[in-house]
């Protein structure tokens, strides 16, 4: 068995998620960029986002289980015509906001989190596009630690 954390447990689990998403989403609703995208948006929104990347990043499959996984998730961007310049401002504002809610800084979490953001937007941007691929039912994508796993300091020899 290995003890090496998900990238969930490592960034603190549902407590550090829901923090994130909560604070992101009160900026974004305030956004001069973001806020025509999100106007509307119910009050569950960063809740079921929470619950989506806690998936991705390892945590329980509750998205899965309990919205319809990742075909609800693309049809939700499907027709939304979402700007580059609404993804880039998307992905800056989520990680100045993981900074401010106190997630970890490491190089190795950062990197993980900013290539699943990263890819995450431009899938969203792909799906709310004129030609959209087919929305399948396709698993969640699980991000792991790839190439760099966290640094753990030995346990001292007793």
């Amino acid at each position: 068995m290995s003890t090496t954390p998900t990238i969930y447990e490592w960034m603190g689990g549902a407590e550090a998620m829901n923090r994130l998403t909560d604070a992101f989403y009160t900026h974004a609703l305030q956004d001069d960029i973001l806020a025509p995208v999100f106007a509307g948006m119910g009050s569950e929104h960063p809740q079921h986002v929470a619950v989506w990347l806690s998936e991705v990043f390892g945590g329980p499959s509750d998205y899965t289980a309990h919205h319809g996984g990742h075909q609800h998730m693309a049809t939700k961007h499907l027709g939304r015509a979402i700007t580059e310049k609404q993804r880039r401002r998307w992905v800056d504002l989520l990680m100045d906001t993981a900074d401010e809610v106190g997630l970890p800084t490491d190089p190795e979490f950062r990197g993980v989190f900013a290539y699943y953001i990263e890819w995450g937007t431009r899938m969203a941007l792909i799906y709310s596009g004129p030609n959209p691929p087919p929305v399948d039912a396709a698993k969640i994508p699980v991000w792991s630690w790839g190439q760099t796993p966290p640094w753990i300091p030995p346990t001292p020899q007793t």
